[in-house]
């Protein structure tokens, strides 16, 4: 099973609120889980859910055939995964593949790579850009160690992986490295090659600043 969490797109990506007001936050949070859906049903090899409350992602999840578990808590990635994975263990599922909603260059031929260098019992790990965050975790079983996300996730998470006496395969993946967090996120997104709906839309909103291009 693939696990996303997603938060109230509503008000998404408070950390851009000093170059975006909330709809563009908005809107552009929506254009990058699209992405990663559509990255998701091309891959097709692996159930999907999406662990939310946040209307926009349970239409969107229903729109490609993918399942919800509901997170009526929104206390955060950590709890939603957490309580996702011990519905998925319940219902049989052994294994446990999280990606953020936030990657949107990612690729059905990424998720393949994670799959194909996971080892029989551990985990897979791909960094952040920054090497600080966590972007993708496979677990097998799913229930081999606990998770917890946020900037400096990567580090906890490779010691709770060794601590667990079982495989662990650190994979550097570029597209999956790039989460959109920061104005610099941002500004590379859109100056990846490419023409992703979140691609599109980063470029239209960083035309609205004068100065954008001389940061990259």
């Amino acid at each position: 099973m693939i696990l996303v969490p997603v938060k109230d797109t509503s008000t998404a990506k408070q950390r851009l609120a000093g170059l975006l007001d909330q709809p563009a936050r908005t809107a552009l949070a929506r254009a990058m889980l699209r992405d990663v859906v559509e990255a998701l049903s091309e891959y097709r090899s692996v159930d999907v859910a999406l662990v939310t409350r946040d209307g926009f992602a349970i239409e969107l999840a229903q729109g490609y055939g993918f399942e919800v578990i509901r997170d009526e808590a929104n206390a955060g990635e950590t709890d939603a995964i957490a309580m996702a994975t011990e519905a998925c263990v319940a219902s049989g599922v052994e294994e446990v593949l999280v990606i953020p909603g936030d990657i949107p260059l990612v690729e059905a031929d990424d998720l393949g790579a994670i799959y194909k260098s996971a080892p029989t019992r551990g985990s897979v790990l791909v960094p952040a850009r920054d090497q600080r965050g966590t972007n993708a975790v496979l677990r097998r079983p799913a229930t081999l160690y606990p998770l917890r996300f946020g900037n400096d996730s990567f580090e906890p998470h490779l010691a709770a992986a060794t601590n667990a006496e079982a495989s662990c395969v650190v994979l550097s993946l570029a597209r999956i490295a790039l989460d959109v967090d920061t104005p610099e996120d941002l500004r590379y997104l859109a100056h990846q090659p490419g023409e992703k709906l979140s691609q599109q839309l980063a470029r239209k909103l960083l035309a609205r600043e004068p100065i954008a291009a001389d940061r990259v």
